[in-house]
């Protein structure tokens, strides 16, 4: 057993928290006004640090689940940061979404203090946190990766190991930019089939029975039913920062990005025109609005 300390108890984190402490493990989480309510954690056994310095000087394995690479470059290389704290043979685990180029570079300065580190990027959605059962895309030594799979699986369901340092983050934003970039373009396609007086119902079961059928239809399908968006509770503003690191990831490696320049213009305009923290399938109806006028 290792002691863990955790960064980012939003909603994702949460999950990943209290799967953490049903399994057994020791875990100080960081105080943050981001957090998710920290109450049932704490009644579980997780105890709080105030900074990320103070948690690393007492954690065998740092796991951080924040927002993108400006938090986790923050949260590593700050005054209080982890960098500062950390003891030789710490291990970090960077649960978040990153741009591949900055994770190579704090995972050189983590190695260089005598840590090691995992770059190990999330896909599915906070109900598969709460339920232990994301997937996980590791990237790091092959060794440490065995070391850390006993960890990884309190709170993942498929844990694959991706390649070197930097290839998870890699393979998120792939994933990401298909995902969200047929979320997106399914969102504009029912914007139009709605402007265009095509039933709603009628759409979806076409598209369910032939080439558009997928998981980015059926997390949209409960919009186009009722209205109801819990089907994808990720956010525009997110969807535009994965976009915006994909997009990013791509001019660094001369790939073209033609159609993933577009999902992201798509995005853009649409957390300008309302609201950033609207989640994604909430995209349809800013669309119809847009293209109404």
């Amino acid at each position: 057993m290792k002691t863990i300390g955790m960064i980012g108890i939003g909603m994702m984190g949460h999950g990943i928290a209290s799967n953490l402490l049903k399994h057994g493990q020791s875990l100080s989480v960081l105080e943050h006004p981001g957090n998710q309510p920290l109450d049932a954690l704490l009644a579980a056994g997780a105890r709080t640090c105030a900074t990320p310095q103070a948690l690393a000087a007492q954690s065998d394995v740092v796991i951080l689940c924040v927002t993108g690479t400006p938090q986790v470059e923050a949260v590593l290389l700050g005054d209080e940061g982890v960098l500062k704290g950390m003891r030789p043979g710490t291990i970090v685990i960077d649960c978040s979404t990153a741009v591949p180029a900055s994770t190579e570079k704090v995972a050189a300065l983590v190695i260089a203090q005598g840590g090691q580190f995992l770059d190990s990027p999330m896909t599915r959605t906070p109900k598969e946190a709460a339920e232990g059962r994301l997937n996980l895309l590791v990237g790091g030594d092959a060794a440490l990766f065995e070391t850390c799979k006993p960890i990884l699986a309190c709170f993942a369901e498929n844990i694959v190991h991706t390649g070197p340092i930097g290839s998870g983050h890699r393979m998120k934003l792939l994933h990401n930019y298909v995902s969200l970039g047929t979320v997106t373009l399914l969102a504009e396609a029912a914007a139009c089939a709605q402007l265009a007086g095509v039933d709603a119902g009628t759409f979806v079961e076409v598209l369910s029975k032939g080439g558009g059928w997928g998981a980015a239809l059926d997390r949209i399908k409960p919009t186009l039913a009722t209205g109801d968006t819990s089907g994808l509770r990720f956010s525009m503003s997110n969807a535009l920062k994965d976009l915006s690191y994909y997009n990013q990831m791509a001019r660094d490696t001369q790939a073209d990005h033609t159609v993933a320049q577009a999902v992201k213009s798509t995005l853009e305009a649409a957390c300008q025109a309302g609201d950033p923290n609207a989640l994604v399938p909430e995209l349809i109806g800013l669309l119809v609005k847009r293209q109404a006028h």
